[in-house]
């Protein structure tokens, strides 16, 4: 008898099949001698859509909401029917005795091959596979240690909880909206909080009243000394005629140094990456999006095996990982980590690293290297950058604090206190992994607080050989001034913070609510955090400007239409908590769904008696082409497009794109715009050429984009035109998919 594997995705498939042996190609299918190994495609199944209940279902009316399926139903995914014939064939066979289940190890890995087995009426008894990364090490200690299948069926609940919740949320909602007032509203208990979040600080902006503040500087004798208020602390006022009598009494007054305080300082490496703070960092070092720097990590698992499980939210590792760690330093002292990783291989490593923590590991430890041979040449350079981040964070936890001694110079003039301050470094430690790359370490702008001065921490300079008592003379002091600055705009990176800790945003004070939120990871989850912001952006909800997120007109009026507990973190806390007690078996999963359908009722109600209205305010005097109704002009992340306004039409056109081709006078990326053979490459600079001589000029510099690079681009362009994107009905499915 044969035991039959069932894994995610192709890649993995092929990485367990050749460490069990298994050689035969079939049709979705390698088999050997003791297991045949098939896979997903991701989800092969789910759940069937309202018409499957009631061909009725198929328009949308307000009179047939709220749909409440008594039993969900599940259907196979039409793009991917092929595979999952090829996996139910397999299931069925007669000398398959058992299931082992090797799909990613999480809830949403447990609800891909379980839907795959429901669907296609197993019985047979159930094993699973639970690890981290593919290398063949990791592989065969997996099947060593299979686990019982009725160990996860808890997880499992949580998981189809989940999905029915958001269908009977989002669908109904988004009918319900869509239908009250003719047009495309979807909303759901994750996209719409990120949306209100970013409407809170885009009102925090508006409504900001900057302040002037004011301070003093002394300079002479090779430093710049700065003004603290004795009683505050503070080195700068709001009061400018405090100031000025600091000024007025200083010029008047000899300056002495009082104090000259060595302090020895150390500083800790940053913790290892899960993948939000890998997306962050990718994001404002690179300008990646968080789909792209998912996308980059994802291959580097899947197809380099380089890296580890990426879909992570821990960034720690487990006390049984540190005897591997010298193995992964071996693995990854190449190129130009070979020096670094080779200072560390022969030393010995801590008996409890800072960075290891059974307890703040859940399903999955933080992103590091693999023990698999790393080849940098058959990576792209933007695999590259992903696992430079990787591999330098993983050496630097692994170096010596940073330490260096810090000086403060303490001068009184007259009454008041002025001081400098100055470091040298003693030990450069684990900062010597990152060479000249300090920026890693900036705080994020759009993190500061509205009200914060500026002049409050000294910036560290040489300073003079200066004693106690010293005597500092034709000091120069000036006043200065700033304003207070309002909060910053979102960031891709920022706002995959904020969606990670949203308890800022939260109305209650719920601690409970606030703890769920930070132990389960925010809005969202790493793994589908990224899919969020895109859906905003296809969905004409958000628009970029340079690296600043604005919310739309549609965006606006769609949080003054919708029901108010759909933009609360709370909402998801609220079903986070009750899925872990699934999880844990303390909660039954039909109490869970019988108050969801209640809740699901009273949205509707909600909706039917709401007042507001909803209008287009980017109307165009283009008409649509199919219906002849007149067009809107919307703003996606990377494009503008003209898209029909009425839902049932779909007609959209791309107006212009951001592409990749850089303008060869200030080396910006270029908008592409028009049709045919008149589209044309601008950029914001003013420099303006025909795609015909773009292409011809970069064929005689025989680099960058080349012809075949551009009909590719061009054919996803046309590709991506043909898709219905202001079909309402599949963007609320599209939605569902997400909101997890």
């Amino acid at each position: 008898m044969k035991s039959l594997v069932i894994a995610e995705k192709p890649s993995v498939a092929r990485d367990i099949a050749r460490v069990l042996s298994c050689k035969k190609q079939g049709s979705g299918v390698i088999e050997g001698d003791r297991y045949i190994i098939t896979w997903g495609l991701g989800h092969l199944v789910t759940l069937a859509d309202p018409e499957d209940y009631d061909k009725r279902y198929k328009e949308w009316k307000m009179e047939d909401l709220p749909m409440m399926p008594e039993h969900f139903r599940l259907e196979v995914i039409k793009q991917t029917s092929r595979q999952y014939q090829a996996v139910k064939a397999q299931i069925h066979r007669n000398d398959v005795d058992q299931i082992i289940i090797a799909t990613d190890a999480g809830r949403e890995g447990e609800l891909v091959a379980r839907l795959i087995l429901k669907k296609a009426g197993n019985d047979k008894p159930l094993r699973r596979l639970w690890i981290s990364s593919v290398t063949d090490k990791a592989i065969r200690e997996g099947f060593a240690h299979l686990k019982d299948g009725k160990e996860y069926e808890p997880l499992y609940d949580a998981a189809m909880c989940r999905a029915e919740a958001d269908w009977l949320v989002g669908i109904n909602a988004t009918r319900a909206l869509t239908c009250k007032y003719n047009a495309q509203l979807s909303c759901g208990r994750v996209q719409t909080p990120t949306l209100a979040m970013i409407a809170k600080r885009e009102e925090q902006i508006r409504n900001f009243i900057p302040k002037p503040y004011y301070g003093v500087q002394a300079k002479g004798q090779g430093l710049t000394l700065v003004w603290q208020d004795k009683k505050s602390g503070s080195m700068s006022t709001f009061d400018r005629k405090r100031a000025e009598a600091v000024l007025n009494q200083c010029r008047g007054s000899g300056a002495k140094v009082v104090q000259v305080k060595k302090t020895p300082k150390k500083t800790f490496p940053p913790l290892l990456y899960d993948l939000t703070e890998l997306q962050r960092e990718a994001s404002r070092r690179y300008d990646y999006s968080a789909k792209e720097t998912l996308n980059l990590v994802q291959r580097l698992y899947e197809n380099h095996k380089v890296l580890t499980y990426p879909r992570t939210d821990s960034r720690y590792l487990t006390s049984d990982m540190v005897p591997t760690l010298k193995e992964r330093l071996k693995a990854c002292a190449v190129g130009p980590y070979r020096s670094l990783a080779g200072r560390l291989i022969n030393q010995s490593l801590s008996a409890s690293p800072f960075f290891v923590d059974d307890k703040k590991v859940g399903d999955h430890h933080a992103i590091i290297p693999t023990e698999q041979f790393v080849q940098l040449d058959h990576m792209t350079i933007d695999e590259r950058r992903i696992y430079d981040l990787v591999v330098r964070r993983f050496l630097a936890v692994m170096y010596p604090p940073y330490e260096y001694e810090q000086t403060v110079i303490t001068v009184h003039a007259g009454e008041e206190i002025f001081l400098a301050r100055g470091n040298v470094v003693k030990n450069a430690g684990w900062k010597a992994v990152y060479e000249e790359k300090e920026g890693d370490f900036e705080d994020d702008p759009g993190e500061g607080e509205a009200e914060s001065l500026p002049g409050q921490t000294l910036k560290s300079q040489n300073l003079p050989d200066l004693g106690m008592g010293a005597v500092l003379k034709d000091l120069a002091y000036v006043i200065t001034e700033g304003r207070t600055r309002p909060p910053a705009r979102f960031t891709e990176a920022s706002l995959l913070s904020a969606m990670e800790s949203p308890m800022a945003y939260m109305e209650s004070q719920d601690k409970a609510m606030a703890k769920t939120l930070g132990e389960t990871g925010g809005l969202g989850t790493v793994a589908t955090r990224a899919d969020i912001i895109e859906k905003l952006f296809s969905s004409f909800l958000l628009e970029k400007r340079g690296k600043e997120l604005f919310l739309t007109s549609k965006a606006k009026q769609l949080l003054e239409l919708v029901p108010e507990d759909l933009k609360k973190p709370e909402l998801t806390a609220d079903w986070e908590m009750k899925l872990s007690k699934i999880a844990g078996k303390t909660l039954k999963r039909d109490v869970f769904m019988k108050d969801i359908r209640q809740y699901s009722k009273s949205l509707i109600d909600q909706i039917k008696a709401g007042e507001g209205s909803f209008h287009h305010e980017n109307l165009t005097s283009h008409k649509c082409p199919e219906c002849g109704r007149r067009m809107l002009l919307v703003k996606g992340k990377n494009s503008e497009m003209l898209v029909c306004q009425d839902r049932e039409c779909g007609y959209r056109e791309t107006v212009s794109r951001t592409s990749n081709a850089r303008c060869p006078n200030c080396h910006k990326k270029m908008e592409l715009r028009g049709k045919g053979d008149g589209q044309i490459f601008v950029c914001r600079c003013g420099y303006k050429e025909k795609l015909k001589a773009f292409q011809e000029r970069r064929k005689k510099e025989g680099a960058g984009v080349t012809k075949r690079d551009i009909n590719r681009y061009l054919n996803q362009q046309r590709k991506e035109a043909a898709e219905p994107v202001n079909n309402a009905f599949a963007q609320a499915l599209a939605e569902l998919k997400l909101e997890e």
